[in-house]
């Protein structure tokens, strides 16, 4: 149905041709200006019925876009990071990833939809021809602009379409939720997770190399070995997370060049024991200079003088690299006295 098919008596007035259009060009307008053509009705303007469907229309878009941000945040708590499901032609994807990015896609495309069917079938959209006016903006400019302000206020229906604003309220209010809710990736807090690591009294130190624990005589003067704790396993869920706080590089020094009075107590006949993750941003340490007894982070070149605690001497790092103290069990194997004193790896912001 098109606004020729109305009666002229249901149209609303037509406006006047554009101020200061010229239809023939003359010596003071040498362009002319046929000013805007005849404006065309829409249906939603002369049928209150069609309005109300584009109402409902808009409405549905706003409300479906509100359940999709409450199918955002259950699917965020309900699905497990580890399950996949199949998607043809995707595949076996993460099906966490999926209905989050289907779900909160859904939600900003209606939001946006239904602005869009809103501005296009309930907002005026008469043609208005404007006079071009000095930059300066004048008092009588300013209150044109609230006059028009307003007017485009009244126009958008806003106050009358109550179940377009109220449904719009409340899309725009639940789909700030997504972020929100997102931020739960930065956490949970860490408690003291990072403080502790698996080494405990007694645990053995065991050779990442040959997976054999290590005896005294294992370790040779000028010699660099890695180390883990005993019973921790490449094949276990959470052999990365807990190696990258545990690992260890093992160092057998000449008790007289240790210069360092706790190092010498918590190690064992020269042989010490250091964190193996770099105090700059937790790079894995794995360059050793016999003659310095210095070790060197590849990523930033931090370096540590093992001989003196481990402390900074060049780069980047912020401190030195927390020690493990060490002794021999009855059978004659390397074991752990306890835990690091310190946290391993970069600073973080609960530290101190």
């Amino acid at each position: 149905m098109s606004s020729q098919d109305i009666p002229e008596e249901n149209l609303p007035a037509e406006q006047d041709t554009a101020p200061g259009a010229v239809g023939v060009a003359d010596e003071k307008h040498p362009f002319a200006d046929p000013g805007l053509p005849p404006h065309e009705h829409r249906i939603q303007d002369v049928d209150e019925r069609a309005a109300k469907r584009s109402e409902r229309t808009v409405a549905l878009l706003f409300t479906v876009s509100m359940l999709a941000t409450i199918g955002f945040i259950a699917s965020f708590v309900a699905i497990p990071v580890d399950q996949s499901v199949y998607i043809f032609p995707l595949g076996h994807i993460s099906a966490l990833n999926f209905a989050l990015g289907m779900t909160l896609g859904i939600a900003l495309f209606a939001i946006g939809a239904g602005a869009v069917h809103w501005a296009r079938t309930l907002m005026s959209d008469v043609e208005v021809a404007d006079e071009r006016h000095p930059i300066e903006a004048s008092p009588e400019v300013k209150t044109k602009v609230m006059d028009d302000f307003r007017q485009g206020a009244k126009e958008s229906v806003l106050g009358r379409r109550k179940l377009i604003r109220n449904t719009m309220l409340g899309a725009l209010t639940l789909v700030p939720l997504s972020g929100l809710v997102l931020l739960r990736d930065l956490g949970p807090l860490p408690e003291t997770k990072l403080r502790h690591t698996l080494w405990s009294r007694g645990k053995l130190l065991v050779n990442m190399n040959t997976n054999e624990p290590l005896r005294p005589s294992d370790v040779t003067v000028g010699s660099l070995t890695f180390a883990k704790p005993e019973g921790l396993e490449e094949h276990d869920h959470d052999f990365q997370t807990e190696i990258a706080k545990a690992a260890l590089l093992i160092v057998r020094l000449q008790p007289e060049d240790i210069k360092d009075k706790r190092e010498l107590e918590w190690a064992h006949e020269g042989i010490v024991a250091y964190s193996k993750i770099c105090t700059h941003v937790g790079c894995p340490i794995s360059l050793y200079e016999q003659q310095t007894h210095h070790v060197l982070c590849p990523c930033h070149q931090s370096t540590f003088d093992l001989s003196d605690g481990a402390r900074v001497i060049f780069g980047p790092a912020g401190h030195a690299l927390p020690q493990l103290r060490i002794g021999v069990n009855d059978e004659g194997y390397l074991e752990a006295l306890g835990d690091f004193a310190e946290p391993v790896g970069p600073a973080f912001w609960e530290r101190g």
